[in-house]
């Protein structure tokens, strides 16, 4: 039976986007490290070697879980240094190639984009998140050569982009692709091997690893020299200099097996959660309904919207329930999600929305409990809106009898 870290009492945490829960395996072997062991990688003494050999494992196990070889896996401090470091070496080859990205994508590679002299051509997506493919073919019919960055799954909806399709449209023009897999390995199958991306990107902390701890796989015999971000010690092979992050690493390792091992049953198990959670808002609340994609999205994320409510407020109102009013890489924002925007949302409307997201220590009850509480939240915000349900002393708002439906129940 898989055990798991334990939440704050009376916390329902639906914020598997943001960060998952540490895994009990990568814990124990982390702590086992800490513990009982020492040494640098680096160092050619018994404990260095002893070092070297659980990298080396660690290497293994992440291999396995993306379908990969060990020796195409560079580990970094997470997909954020990753998508820099990917961009940043695909394009030192091609420094006049065209830079070609979805409007989506995660700030780690729109801001890299930005900061670039080069030509940049952002592909827009529809009004259910994915990207108009027939654009990317014109955009690459007039950039061969170019520089292809394409998520595989969206942080803020969970909508999955069609990779394959993907792949063979940049192969066909002779462009490299790359992929930010972060919401993606550890929650669905993926073969990189069999899939043919250039480059993935991805973080221990979204599948039940550390967080601060992070990997970039560039694909065996890709034509790419070596082009670190940071000078050093040479350590993984030229890309990444530093001392690795030993312990890091072990727990990204501990995390990748355990996902893989129960990939399968977690899939089914937590879009059941997911799927019985929207049915429980959806079918309750008047007007709230799913961003995206409702079908080609991953299984343990959910993106509603609550018209005419604004999600902080619902969000203050259910101050139990971890969930997010867009992506917490974008702390501090006040602008709008851009991803929402780029589907066609006007701004209000995309301050109207919540994104909840279940992962591997979910249960059944954190999510019916984590439907309740946002049910009466929105009720309160309502009356509070309405002006027939004042603030008081023991929360946000008082409870008030304000419908949720207008007759509809589903």
């Amino acid at each position: 039976m898989m055990t798991h870290d334990k939440a704050e009492p009376g916390e329902i945490y639906c914020d598997y986007n943001a960060t998952a829960p540490l895994r009990a395996s990568a814990r124990a072997q982390m702590l086992a490290w800490l513990g009982d062991q020492t040494g640098n990688p680096s160092s050619i003494h018994a404990a260095g070697r002893r070092a070297a050999a659980a990298v080396a494992h660690a290497r293994e196990q992440l291999a396995r879980l993306i379908g990969a070889a060990h020796g195409e896996i560079v580990f970094t401090s997470g997909a954020t240094e990753s998508n820099n470091l990917a961009l940043h070496a695909a394009l030192a080859g091609r420094p006049d190639a065209a830079l070609i990205i979805t409007a989506v994508e995660h700030p780690a590679v729109l801001e890299f984009a930005r900061a670039r002299t080069a030509p940049l051509v952002v592909i827009g997506v529809d009004h259910h998140g994915h990207l108009h493919a027939d654009r990317l073919a014109a955009a690459l019919r007039t950039a061969p050569g170019a520089v292809v960055s394409v998520m595989a799954a969206n942080n803020e909806t969970g909508v999955l982009n069609d990779l394959a399709g993907i792949r063979a449209l940049t192969r066909e023009h002779g462009a490299l692709l790359h992929t930010d897999a972060t919401q993606l390995v550890g929650r669905l199958p993926i073969d990189v091997t069999a899939l043919g991306v250039d480059m993935l990107s991805l973080s221990a902390h979204k599948f039940g690893g550390p967080q601060g701890i992070g990997g970039l796989y560039i694909r065996r015999g890709l034509p790419l020299a070596v082009a670190p971000l940071q000078r050093g010690g040479n350590q993984e092979r030229g890309w990444r200099s530093g001392t690795l992050n030993v312990a890091g690493i072990v727990g990204l390792g501990a995390a990748a097996e355990d996902a893989a091992v129960h990939l399968t049953t977690e899939i089914t198990r937590v879009r059941a959660i997911r799927d019985e959670f929207e049915q429980r808002l959806t079918g309750t609340i008047a007007g709230a309904f799913v961003n995206g994609d409702t079908e080609t999205r991953l299984p343990g994320v959910s993106s509603v919207t609550f018209p005419g409510l604004p999600a902080q407020a619902v969000l203050a109102a259910m101050p139990e329930v971890a969930a997010s009013d867009g992506s917490a890489c974008a702390s501090g924002s006040l602008r709008p999600s851009h991803v929402l925007t780029a589907m066609g949302y006007a701004p209000d409307d995309a301050d109207s929305v919540i994104r909840f997201s279940f992962g591997h220590a979910s249960t059944a009850a954190d999510a019916w409990r984590a439907a309740e509480k946002t049910l009466d939240a929105v009720r309160r915000v309502r009356g509070a809106m309405a002006g027939t349900t004042p603030v008081n002393e023991t929360g946000p708002f008082r409870h008030a009898a304000v419908p949720l439906t207008t007759g509809r129940t589903s």
